[in-house]
């Protein structure tokens, strides 16, 4: 059965559970643009706590726009906020130095549209994972799908509905703030490393 799902900035784990686990992947690039979705925004674990890491973009005066559209607000450097942000959040994990080399290009190449920058992320986060994520992408949009023959998982797109709840690992500040569910997929990486994809595998994954 294919999985159906948004591509978003450094997916979350439940994106990645889902990814893991399908027999085929296919990514929505058709639908309208919504603000505060994980379209252009991840969290991950701070010094402080939870740390949402947002992509400005540019805003139309057109209601709707389609994501695949979306341009990026190059006005100020949100790269450089969000790799220091990074730095500041697991400079002291397992295995942030293993693939610093890796993810740093990703902050330091100007991209224009913002579906470009998110399908760079998956790319990146394969080869980290050594993942290979083979996926197809939508042609046209649909609001209701075929349950029988599509998993749709693109209601994960909105962290705020997406309660998925994961087993346990070491996070870096977990003595301060105890574990925090269902970050970024970065924040499984840098405290799992190679572990991660069996992590992942092993996850279950509900839609309520």
């Amino acid at each position: 059965m294919s999985t159906l799902l948004h591509p978003t900035y450094f997916p979350s784990i439940s994106h990645f559970v889902a990814m893991a686990q399908a027999e085929s992947i296919s990514f929505e690039i058709e639908d309208n643009f919504q603000k505060q979705t994980n379209r252009n925004r991840t969290y991950i674990y701070s010094p402080n706590g939870i740390q949402l890491l947002n992509i400005p973009v540019k805003h139309s005066k057109e209601s709707h726009q389609k994501t695949k559209d979306i341009k990026i607000e190059t006005d100020f450097d949100w790269q450089k906020q969000h790799f220091k942000s990074l730095e500041a959040a697991y400079r002291s994990s397992p295995f942030f130095e293993f693939f610093e080399d890796d993810l740093r290009p990703v902050f330091e190449k100007k991209h224009t549209f913002l579906l470009d920058l998110n399908f760079e992320t998956l790319a990146v986060l394969s080869k980290c994972l050594r993942f290979k994520i083979e996926y197809t992408a939508t042609t046209e949009y649909f609001h209701e799908i075929d349950i029988n023959s599509i998993t749709d998982f693109r209601p994960l797109v909105d962290g705020k509905k997406d309660s998925s709840s994961f087993e346990t690992y070491t996070q870096v500040f977990d003595d301060k703030y105890g574990f925090i569910n269902n970050l970024s997929i970065l924040d499984l990486l840098f405290n799992e490393g190679k572990y991660a994809m069996e992590y992942l595998k092993k996850q279950n994954l509900i839609i309520k």
